[in-house]
Order: C-alpha cells, then sequence, then structure tokens
C-alpha cells in the first residue's frame, strides 16, 4: 500500500527523530528482544520507494562511531527488492540526519526462507548483504540484518537485528532501529 501524498510531505519535511524512535533506541538488549519477538514481517512494498534513518543500539555501534545511518529500499523488477545504506554525518542522535550521496552496502530483501540457513526469525524479513552484489573484498558481504514491524499497522517504525555470517556461524552483533524519512531519490 503507497501512502498517500501528504504522509509523504510529512515523512520529508521531518528532520527529527520522533520520541518513539529515540525511545526505542534507549531499551536494553533484553527489552528489545522482546520487542522483536513480538514483532510482524514488514511489508516490503511499504518499505520500496524510502529512506529510513537508522540507528545502531549498544556499546559496540557507540564505541566504532556508526551510531547513525540511512538505510534506503528499491524494487528492481516484479520478485526482487533490493537495499542500500547511505553514510551519515555522527552528530548527536537529536541532531538532524545529513546523509552523503554515496550508495553502499547493497543487501537483498525478502521474507525468510525456512529452508534457507540464514532462517532464525520466520516473521522477519532477511537482509543479506551475501546477495547485495557487493565486492568480494567488502566486508559487509558477511552481514546478515533481521527487520521487523514493531506494531501492527505502523509502517514508519521497524526494528532490526544484524548478525555476521562467518561460515556456518551466525555471531549477533546488535539491534537498529528504523524510521521512516523521506522518499528514496531516483
Amino acid at each position: 500500500m503507497k501512502s498517500k501524498p501528504h504522509e509523504q510531505e510529512q515523512h520529508a519535511s521531518n528532520d527529527a527523530p520522533s520520541a518513539r524512535y529515540l525511545e526505542l533506541g534507549r531499551r536494553s538488549a533484553r527489552e528489545l528482544e522482546e520487542t522483536f519477538l513480538r514483532g510482524s514481517m514488514p511489508d516490503l512494498d511499504a518499505l520500496c520507494g524510502w529512506e529510513f534513518r537508522g540507528m545502531n543500539v549498544g556499546r559496540l555501534p557507540q564505541l566504532a562511531r556508526i551510531r547513525k545511518f540511512v538505510k534506503g529500499f528499491e524494487r528492481q523488477g516484479p520478485d526482487r527488492v533490493m537495499g542500500y545504506n547511505r553514510p551519515v554525518e555522527q552528530n548527536r542522535i537529536t541532531s538532524a540526519w545529513r546523509a552523503g550521496e554515496r550508495r553502499f552496502g547493497w543487501y537483498r530483501v525478502a521474507p525468510v526462507d525456512p529452508t534457507a540457513r540464514d532462517n532464525t526469525y520466520l516473521h522477519a524479513a532477511l537482509l543479506d548483504y551475501g546477495r547485495g552484489d557487493n565486492p568480494m573484498w567488502d566486508p559487509s558481504r558477511g552481514l546478515r540484518d533481521y527487520l521487523v514491524q514493531v506494531e501492527p499497522g505502523d509502517r514508519d517504525l521497524y526494528l532490526g537485528k544484524a548478525y555476521y555470517a562467518v561460515g556456518p556461524a551466525r555471531l549477533p552483533l546488535s539491534f537498529f532501529v528504523l524510521e521512516r524519512l523521506r522518499p528514496a531519490p531516483e
């Protein structure tokens, strides 16, 4: 279901993160796990054509100065949804998301396949960087993100859980929060 034009204008002009987004990002790992398990499968069509402000949650992203990012989603043909990341100025989490133009860290987006290796959360979408046409030397190829819609009917707020693939092992990294930011550039 597409957003109405007035909804697009509202999201495009809203530069500050919402209180709900910030509150979700302040939750403990245990609370985030509970929220994630209660979440539901995102409507991939509702993600396509949009960019989302992203916040990595936890100590590791804060130390690595990779707390803020932008994720975008686009449809590439009738059966293929792809996504990308854009770098963001690492200012205060309550400040505007100032994203660079470069797109990197491409990923394929699909419902979790119960027969595939990455099938930990069957109620989630999988953002698979290993299928994102990234260069062989790019370390992002090991990322596997699971994404859920936080509340039924709310297509603006999502919670993700990131893992890193090392051979058959999947190492948990962190949670991340996404909030609809603006229509994706053409």
